[in-house]
């Protein structure tokens, strides 16, 4: 059985933000063998008890919403369990949970609603930077705008169509291939900086 203090101390201290949004086959394979059983236990309900105070519930997110996306890369999984995270996220963030955790750990309360194919998630998620996070470069605000603009143009994100079996319009297609997400991201930095 896992602790919180497991998921934060790997996450947080060891990976850090460096790791946080770099991919790594040997990053992916170690969350898998640290932490898929947790998860697998998470998933069943196993620790519900983390949602019972702020640090637990951190880890309870990070487990559910960062960590598939490490060990199930371009897999269906990777998204299987984001309604738990979004869920907790929303139910700490109603609590004011969030604004008990300092600095960039702060921001995982919210990437669940930055990975929701909901508009209205994604407005919150945007706010919530704006509102509670010190965003001296501003790149989390920029991701965020960014994943906005995707679920507003498509309702959805297109590049996790392959992995859930969807099909992609013609739309999403010429997107992908106009470099998608990163695309966006690019058209937001030359709207700011002009």
């Amino acid at each position: 059985m896992k602790a919180p203090e497991d998921v934060l101390g790997f996450w947080l201290d060891k990976v850090g933000p460096k790791g946080w949004y770099e991919q790594s086959d040997e990053l992916d394979a170690e969350v898998r063998d640290q932490f898929q059983g947790a998860w697998e236990n998470a998933r069943e309900g196993t620790y519900g008890l983390w949602l019972t105070y702020s640090s637990g519930t951190l880890g309870y997110i990070i487990l559910m919403d960062q960590f598939p996306r490490n060990m199930f890369r371009d897999h269906a999984l990777s998204f299987s369990t984001d309604k738990h995270a979004l869920a907790a996220a929303k139910a700490a963030i109603h609590r004011g949970w969030d604004k008990r955790i300092d600095g960039p750990a702060r921001q995982f309360f919210y990437l669940p609603l930055m990975h929701s194919e909901n508009l209205c998630d994604q407005d919150r998620c945007v706010r919530l930077i704006c509102e509670r996070m010190s965003d001296d470069d501003g790149t989390n605000l920029l991701h965020a705008r960014a994943h906005r603009e995707v679920i507003r143009r498509f309702g959805r994100f297109p590049h996790r169509n392959a992995a859930l079996g969807r099909a992609s319009s013609a739309k999403e297609e010429q997107f992908l291939e106009a470099g998608g997400y990163g695309g966006i991201v690019r058209e937001l930095q030359k709207a700011d900086a002009a």
